[in-house]
Formats: structure tokens, C-alpha cells, sequence
């Protein structure tokens, strides 16, 4: 059984898919403080300096000023400022893996190559299919002009 799970874990896919949660994990990472520490500041600052990660609803009925002191006091609270910063998260993070996918699929597409040349044509009289350079039909012996 051991031998069978190493086997498993080194096959390439698995490797290979380790590495991308690992990198995955990190630009998500990443990708939170962007939105976290540098656009949502000036967004907020924008809407009436408002801090969306300070934003939620006390279910508890006190009036907490933030966010912080009511999850020390332990009430319940409704932390849709978070949500928020997780959905624009989450939107960054598509955008930037769309962009990569299109810009790799781009890559893989070969040129597309130019039409070869015809190497046969068809005889106007008889409508056979004769070799482009021929000066006479070999079927109805007619003589071709323009060739």
C-alpha cells in the first residue's frame, strides 16, 4: 500500500497539481491585500470614507463602533463589509485567471497556414480533372487554351 501511494503522489498530475494550489494559495494571498490595502481605501474613501471591512449588522442589539469590538464583546454579528472585500476578491482573482488562460490560448493557436496552391484543374469541355500544366485533354483531346 505504501508503494502504491508513493507511485500515486509522484505521478505528474498530482505533482503538478500540488504546485498550483501552492502558487493558487499564495496570489490569492496576494490578491487580498491588493484589494484589502490598496483599492478598497480609496474606493471607500470615494463613498464617504467608509471602511467596507468595518461594515456589519449587530445582531446582538448593542451599538458596537467596530467590528473588532463587537467580536470581543462575543455578539453576533452579519459581516457584509467582508463579504464584500471576499466577492471583489474573488472577482480580481477570475479576471486575472481569465486574462492568463486567453493569453495561453492565444499562444497554442498555430498560424494558420495559406491554402496550397491547386495542382489540378477541370477540362471546360469534357469536365474531367486534368493536371493544371496539361495543353491537351487526355480524355476528350480537346486543346486548352490559356495553359
Amino acid at each position: 500500500m505504501l508503494r502504491e501511494f508513493k507511485e500515486f503522489v509522484m505521478r505528474g498530475n498530482v505533482v503538478d497539481m500540488a504546485v498550483g494550489i501552492i502558487i493558487g494559495v499564495a496570489f490569492g494571498k496576494i490578491v487580498s491585500s491588493f484589494v484589502n490595502d490598496i483599492l478598497m481605501p480609496p474606493i471607500g474613501l470615494i463613498l464617504g470614507k467608509v471602511d467596507f471591512s468595518n461594515l456589519f449588522i449587530d445582531l446582538s442589539g448593542n451599538n458596537f463602533l467596530t467590528l473588532d469590538a463587537a467580536k470581543k464583546a462575543g455578539a453576533a454579528t452579519i459581516n457584509y463589509g467582508l463579504f464584500f472585500n471576499t466577492i471583489l476578491d474573488f472577482i480580481i482573482v477570475a479576471l486575472a485567471v481569465f486574462l492568463m488562460i486567453r493569453q495561453i490560448n492565444r499562444m497554442k493557436r498555430a498560424p494558420e497556414a495559406a491554402p496550397a496552391a491547386p495542382e489540378s484543374k477541370e477540362c471546360p469541355f469534357c469536365l474531367s480533372t486534368i493536371p493544371l500544366k496539361a495543353t491537351r485533354c487526355p480524355h476528350c483531346t480537346s486543346e486548352l487554351k490559356g495553359s
